[in-house]
Order: C-alpha cells, then structure tokens, then sequence
C-alpha cells in the first residue's frame, strides 16, 4: 500500500496523534495520549515530512511561491503534532519514561532539521525563487519568509563542503542528546537539594501557607522529614526572605548553590556542560566565526557579541557599585541582630526585605493574603489584556490536561471570534523541570488555518486540598511576564506558521513579556486584583503606593545577579575548542575567573544562575543568549515610556490596540526592529532603562 503524505498509512490509525485532533482550536487529547504513542508517531512524522521536502526539492517546474514556499510551510503537520507534545511533556511531566524517550528522539529531530537546512536542492529553489519574484508581485511577508529561509540555511552551514557538513550534522545530534541530558540532570539536582526540615521552630517566620506547601512537599517526595522546602530554578529562593533562622537561610543558599555539583552521577551536569560548550566551539569555527557567541549573536537584532558585550560592560559597573551599596546597609542590620556573625549571601533577601518594611513600610509577607492565585489572573493578567487588547477569556472545563490542577481558557477577540487556547500549568510538583515557560502546541497561521494553543507553565508550590493559593511578589510578577508571552503567541496574525508569534530572535523574544510586567505595579491594576482571600478587601492604597515607591530598591542587587549569569555564559561561550576546560574540577575556578575579569565578582550576590544549574543556556534555547533579557529590557523600558504618555497612566485601550496591530500580531514576518519603531515613531533608547535600574 502506498505511503500517503499524512503518514496514516505507516501508523497505527488507533494512535491519537495519526489524525488532526478533533478538539477545539488542535488541543492534543491529552486525555488519551500515552508515552507508547508517541515515538511510532514521530518516526512516521519525520518520514512524512521528508517526503514533502523531497517534492519541493525535486520539482522541475519554476520557482514559485505555490510549489516553494507554500507545501514547505505546510510540511510536517503530523511531526509538528507529536514534537509538540513531546517536548511539553519532557518539560513539565517528566519521569524516567518519557526522559528517555526524549533523549533517543531529540538527536533525530535535530538531524531531521539539519537535512532540511542543509538541503542544496532546496537552497536553489529559494534563489530561483528569489529571481522569479523580482519581475512578480507578492507580499512583504512572503519576501521576508524567503529572505528568512536562505539565511538559516547560510547560517546552519549549507555552503560547507561534504566533509564540513557531516561533522555539522554529528554535532548537531550530540548536542541535542545532551541537552536534554543536561535537563534530567538539572532536574535530578534541583530534587537532591530539597532541604529536610525536621523541627517546625526551624520554619519561624514563613507563613502558615508556606508550612503547609512544605508538608505536603515532604508528603508528596515521600520524606521522612515533616516538611521538605523544594528549589526553583534561581539561586535565590522564595523562603530567604521570611525564614528568621540564619542556619536554615545558610542551608538552603547552600543547597541552591551547590546543584549540578557531584552529589551523585545523576545530578552531576558538570560533564555535560563541558562537552556542550566544546562541541557549539567548534560548531561556530566549522561556520565561520570565531566562536559561539559570535554566531548566535549574528542571529540576533545584536548582530554581533561585541554589541552584546558593550552593553553588558556598560551596566557592571554601577550595578556593583550599588550592590556594594546596598550590602552595606544590610549588613549593618545583621550586625545589630548577631552581633560578630558574618554577613552571608543568603542573608541577604530576608535583610532586604527588612528595609522595604522599615523604610517603605512594605511587608511583602503581609501582602500574601491579598495576592490569590485566581484573583490575580481573573482581574489583574487577563482583565489588563481585555482592557488594552480588547480580548475575553472563557474557562473550558471539558477539555483536557496532562496534569491535576492546570486550567484551560477559551480565548475570544472583541466580536466574538475565537482567537484560541491558553493553558496554566501552575503548580510545582516531581520530574516538573524549573523556573517559568511558554510553550505552543498549535501555532497560529492563515495558511493552515489554525488558532493558537498556548501554554504558560510556573511551578508554584502546590497548597494543601481545599487552602488558597497565596502568591508571592515575585511570582506575581512571573504571572504578567509568561502572559506577555501567550499574548505574542495569541494575538500573531501571519500567513506563515514559521513566522508565527514568538518565532522571533532570541533577543527580542523576551520583549513583549518584559512590557507586560509594567501592569503589575499599574494603580487601577493592583487595585482590581490586590485583595484579601477572605474578606475580599482592597489592598490600602497607601500600602499600594509605598510598593510603587520601593519597586528600584535592590535593583544593585537584581542587576549584579543578572549581569552575573549573562557574564557567565557569554564567558563560556567565547571559547575556542581547545580552550574549553576538560576537567570538571575547573568548571567552578573557570566562573570564579570570569566574573573577576569582568569586574562582577561579589560574593554576597551570586548569579542567578550558576554554570551547573544554568539550564536556560545548557538545555533551553538562550546559549550565549541570555544576554536577551536585558537587551529586550531596553526595548520594553521605552516602550512603557511609550504606553505612560497615553490616558489613564498607559493603561490606554487606543494604544493597547495600537501596541497589538503594529508588533503582537506581526510575529516575525517582517524585522522585529522595524516593529519596534513603527510603534514608537523612533529608535530605541536606554535612557529610560538605566532610570529604571538606578543606573544613569
């Protein structure tokens, strides 16, 4: 029987991925999907796909946007189903099961797409194409896309020769199985830290929901121990701030620190990490630059690490001078409640807080009964998004999950279209990697005729059966910023699925999550979501103002720690292969010394994330670009500039729309750059940033 294209033929029809999905807007039926599913899927997904390539490749007719650009766009539909699905899965279910199957999938979904971008045959339909539409007319997108294919084909290496691109390919495969190594490691360190707490006098100053989220950690994990306080991804975690015992605070900044270090061979990502940034060292030499931040900068609105390091070098200074300022300060309040101790990193967020309390009369423990997990998504992230974007939000409780407690919403536009899907995935819990994410499982385009179906994914500790879910500022603002990110995804409004929503450069990705975070603090904002659990009273607005007010305090510190992990990885990733250590007793020297010649060597403020934990770069897409964050953060401080000069302090529906049409709904059809001062009317300035930071 002849193969067909959806490769239904070579797949079980009883498999739920062998079809499109029958759900609203594509959902995967999470409900019925197993981890036996999946790999037969996959197999047939890439031969499907492959195929489809091979037309394209193949055909003799001319060049056009018909028999080019069109069937590869709509390449892959059975591949993209199952990737998708995978990967959420590897990242937020986990289990020894499904990280396997990662590891011995993730190496062919790499050589998959290295056989696409090295293709030649395809390389020369986009230049005949490329001659072909010069004498036609045809959409700035549709030119951009061919422009965008001939440049990931250049950068991935297509005019090497035979021998060059086979050693690409086989490093592209090792790379790929060992950055999902890195991830299971990282994730097996983040569990081995969890500290033990035996005694609930250890636990004096946490809030009663924090004790209860801990005991059921302990029972959850199945530890021996009452109360087990499990890590975020960060080295700072949430509990230095109320935790009144200096033992348990040097416990736990010592459990953080120490992740990814040698406790066991399964946690130990020091191997890993070495192998990793030796092979992208050579990989950049085999591509022409002189190293690996070289050739993701070129990628990038930064176009070159020099641009991305000038600006890196033109922060360090102040910020650790103000974080020598602040650590000063702090330590002074040490001294006054132990006299003689020393005054140690982990110490550092509980004295801080302090500070807000006595100066600004902000007791960030005490605004926790207002800042209920429903409550701030109903009417601070999603009304803020009705108000300015003129979009609505149904929750669907018929539609399924991967997970207790996630949540699905119907998404609608002003007249009542369905714009798509988004799902919460909120709550920590075992084989969940770290941190904070979005995600897709359905991209939006006009071509396929698919909606969005996004996810947003933190990992809040989980309260006992029937208690509220009681946020802490940070994590208020974690909320507002993986929002801004659905909303790229949501509201994108392009032909090409390629180009959709947040298929950006890794350095303007983080740009519209960064705007999205300035309605945290916004007063008609805090004021509709900043409300007591139980008696439903407004936050005093007093209390609300003096928040305001004390939001630059600590930015020393928060820009050191940033600067920090940005350092680090643009230190490792600006190595020649043979200047990568190859011992993993000189990882921890080898970042001591970074940060000393970059002049961000504060021992009371560690990165924000160390080498052995710093999974954004070793198994996430930020290699040498987490410099991004910053970089976009020039971007966004412009942009609430931008948003402020409008009514109602920005919170200004005509500009929300403005800010949708000219950038939320490009994606990346066209340069993200331009976006950006179509919306302003100018370039951008990083005037209003170093404000922001107390840096000017």
């Amino acid at each position: 029987m002849p193969t067909r294209l959806d490769g239904a033929a070579s797949l079980d029809p009883s498999n739920p991925f062998a079809e499109p999905s029958p759900l609203p807007y594509g959902l995967p039926p999470l409900d019925v999907i197993r981890i036996e599913h999946i790999a037969p899927a996959f197999h047939a997904g890439i031969a499907q796909q492959r195929a489809e390539w091979e037309a394209v490749a193949t055909d003799t007719s001319p060049a056009s946007v018909a028999n080019v650009l069109e069937p590869l766009e709509r390449s892959g539909a059975l591949l993209q189903r199952v990737a998708a699905t995978l990967f959420v899965y590897a990242s937020s279910v986990g289990g020894s099961e499904i990280d396997a199957l990662a590891e011995e999938l993730s190496p062919l979904y790499e050589a998959h797409y290295d056989a696409f971008r090295l293709d030649d045959r395809l390389f020369a339909r986009y230049q005949e194409l490329e001659r072909n539409l010069a004498t036609q007319e045809s959409s700035e997108e549709t030119r951009w896309l061919l422009q965008v294919l001939k440049r990931r084909a250049t950068l991935a290496g297509v005019d090497l020769d035979t021998e060059a691109q086979a050693r690409l390919r086989e490093i592209n495969a090792r790379m790929s199985t060992l950055r999902a190594r890195f991830g299971q490691r990282e994730v097996a360190a983040m569990q081995a830290a969890a500290v033990e707490v035996t005694e609930e006098s250890e636990l004096e100053g946490l809030a009663a929901g924090d004790r209860a989220a801990f005991a059921r950690s302990a029972q959850d994990r199945g530890s021996a121990a009452p109360y087990l306080i499990t890590m975020i991804l960060p080295t700072s975690q949430p509990v230095l701030t109320d935790a009144r015992s200096r033992a348990l605070r040097r416990r736990v900044q010592d459990a953080s620190t120490s992740r990814g270090s040698g406790v066991d061979a399964d946690s130990d990502t020091r191997e890993t990490l070495l192998e990793l940034v030796r092979l992208r060292a050579e990989r950049a030499r085999l591509l022409g630059y002189p190293h690996h931040a070289a050739s993701v900068a070129a990628r990038g609105t930064a176009a070159t690490s020099e641009a991305v390091m000038g600006m890196l070098e033109r922060l360090i200074t102040p910020a650790v001078r103000n974080a020598r300022a602040e650590a000063k300060e702090l330590a002074a309040l040490a001294e006054r409640d132990d006299p003689g101790a020393p005054f140690e990193a982990g110490d550092w967020p509980f004295y801080a807080d302090q500070v807000r309390r006595e100066r600004f009369q902000v007791d960030r423990a005490a605004l926790r009964p207002y800042l209920e997990l429903d409550q701030v998504l109903t009417e601070g992230v999603f009304r803020t998004a009705t108000e300015l974007l003129g979009i609505t939000f149904t929750e669907r409780f018929d539609l399924p999950t991967y997970a207790d407690g996630m949540r699905v919403w119907e998404v609608h536009d002003a007249d009542g279209t369905g714009l798509g899907l988004f799902l919460g995935d909120y709550y920590a819990r075992a084989g969940k990697r770290g941190g904070a994410w979005m995600t897709s499982f359905v991209d939006q385009s006009r071509l396929l005729g698919t909606r969005p179906v996004v996810t947003n994914t933190l990992n809040i500790p989980r309260p006992p059966e029937g208690q509220p879910t009681l946020l802490t500022w940070d994590e208020v603002n974690t909320l507002f910023h993986e929002f801004g990110h659905a909303l790229h995804g949501l509201l994108s409004d392009v032909t090409y699925p390629s180009l959709s929503g947040t298929a950006v450069p890794r350095d303007f990705v983080e740009f519209p999550s960064q705007v999205n975070e300035m309605w945290q603090t916004h007063p008609t904002v805090l004021a509709r979501y900043a409300r007591h659990h139980e008696t439903g009273e407004s936050l005093d607005p007093e209390v609300a103002e003096r928040l305001r007010e004390s939001a630059q305090y600590g930015e020393g510190f928060a820009t050191a720690e940033y600067l920090g992990a940005a350092l680090l990885d643009q230190a490792w990733h600006s190595l020649a292969p043979q200047d990568v250590p190859t011992d993993i007793e000189q990882v921890v020297p080898f970042e001591e010394a970074a940060l000393a010649a970059a002049g961000a060597a504060f021992d009371l403020v560690p990165p924000r994330y160390r080498t052995t934990y710093f999974n954004h770069i070793f198994a996430g897409d930020y290699d040498a670009g987490y410099y991004s964050y910053i970089w976009s953060e020039v971007l966004d401080a412009d942009t609430q500039s931008w948003f402020e000069q409008g009514e109602n302090d920005g919170l200004d529906p005509q500009r929300g729309r403005r800010y949708r049409e000219a950038l939320l709904s490009r994606g990346h059809s066209g340069d993200p750059m331009g976006f950006f001062r179509d919306l302003t009317g100018r370039d951008p300035d990083i005037t209003p940033l170093l404000n922001r930071r107390g840096l000017a």
